[in-house]
């Protein structure tokens, strides 16, 4: 075990669970309608809860066993096995356990955003259970947990580059949230603006502060390469945030700060992928593009295809992690093959595990809520409380 490695994860860890509680929950939460800030709340926190338990009953197991190179298998249910003096490299293995628990409350938890103000809290809550097993924890053992695609018997002869998480986190997340918002269909009004830009902004602040455990604790040691993913990461997320804003001045005549602050989101989500294998220079090249990429992917999704993605969750998400991963083949980090054919089997697993689970969990618990419901808001009909006195 080595001590510093040890305390950089433990904080890396922290950072990465602020990023959902309170980080997404308040950016998520600022951009819907007042009557519904606090069922978004409410979604981040239950999710971040169950699949908690969910991780250490089975999750670690399927993502980081040894079963097959396709499945994890059961051997480390509730940790089995697992002692104090157990290591995960120069780690001790309950540290790591807890780090990828970090991700596999944010991936699902990412999800929110494509069906707020409209589903059922039953569907949430189902749906993200089986979703982080069947279909995230898998994908976690191909690419991270020494499954088919991190070997060299993968395609040409290289693995599958994704250095924390743009096929793993934000492809998956992505197009689940894609799927879901077209078996939902649009809200009855979408004219309503996001009620507290504010809260938009804080939240994306604390997305941004923990995307440095996020992809700096994904080195999972205290060393150089970590200090270069955490910086490749800020120069990434900064430059986007301007580009977004400097094309929405340009389309617009205005730049917004909800605009500014997305722009963040995309360019953090683009570098992920890459944060371990590009410098600098790359890192600025990426989030330039994606300042611009994600914001046409949401006049794509919203205006061209017509699909209530209610938060952008695949434009940002999905468009950015499968652009930054793809970027690492084009920078030379990684080869093309390995990662075009990554992008695709998990693209395609993705879909089919996902339109399953969405009709399985309708038949079982409801996809969406009344008409009623939906115009009251789900803080009061779904929870039975209500942030504000006066709701719109």
């Amino acid at each position: 075990m080595n001590g510093a490695d040890t305390a950089w994860i433990i904080v890396a860890t922290a950072l990465v669970l602020f990023m959902t509680l309170p980080g997404l929950a308040l950016f998520y939460g600022g951009l819907v309608r007042a009557r519904n800030v606090l069922s978004v709340f409410m979604h981040c926190y239950a999710i971040a809860c169950l699949m908690s338990v969910l991780w250490l009953v089975a999750g670690y197991s399927i993502a980081f066993g040894e079963a097959s190179p396709f499945w994890g298998g059961f051997d480390k249910v509730l940790l089995n096995g697992v002692t104090t003096d157990s290591l995960w490299g120069t780690l001790p293995e309950v540290l790591f356990f807890a780090f990828q628990m970090t991700f596999a409350i944010i991936t699902p938890a990412l999800i929110v955003g494509a069906y707020v103000e409209r589903v059922t809290f039953g569907f949430v809550l189902l749906f993200s259970s089986l979703w982080m097993l069947i279909c995230y924890a898998p994908v976690v053992h191909w690419i991270w947990g020494g499954g088919f695609m991190a070997g060299e018997n993968w395609i040409g002869g290289s693995a599958v580059s994704d250095f924390a998480g743009g096929i793993v986190v934000h492809e998956t997340a992505g197009i689940a949230a894609l799927i879901i918002a077209v078996f939902l269909g649009p809200r009855k009004d979408t004219s309503k603006p996001p009620h507290n830009p504010g809260y938009v902004m804080i939240g994306a602040a604390m997305l941004w502060v923990g995307w440095f455990g996020f992809n700096g604790g994904s080195q999972l040691a205290a060393d150089g390469g970590a200090a270069l993913a955490l910086t490749v990461t800020h120069i990434s997320a900064a430059t986007a945030s301007l580009t977004w804003a400097l094309w929405e001045r340009i389309k617009y005549g205005k730049a917004s700060l909800v605009g500014l602050v997305t722009g963040t989101i995309a360019g953090l989500a683009s570098i992920t992928p890459a944060s371990g294998f590009v410098g600098p220079v790359e890192a600025l090249a990426i989030g330039a593009v994606a300042g611009i990429l994600c914001q046409e992917a949401v006049n794509v999704v919203r205006n061209m295809l017509k699909i209530d993605d209610t938060l952008d969750v695949f434009a940002v998400h999905g468009v950015g992690g499968i652009f930054g991963t793809i970027m690492i083949a084009v920078f030379g980090a990684g080869a093309w093959g390995a990662q075009i054919f990554g992008l695709l089997i998990v693209g395609v697993f993705t879909i089919v595990v996902t339109v399953i689970l969405v009709f399985v969990c309708k038949a079982l618990v409801g996809l969406r809520v009344d008409e009623e419901a939906e115009t009251t808001g789900l803080d009061l009909s779904a929870h039975g409380e209500r942030a504000y006195d006066h709701v719109s």
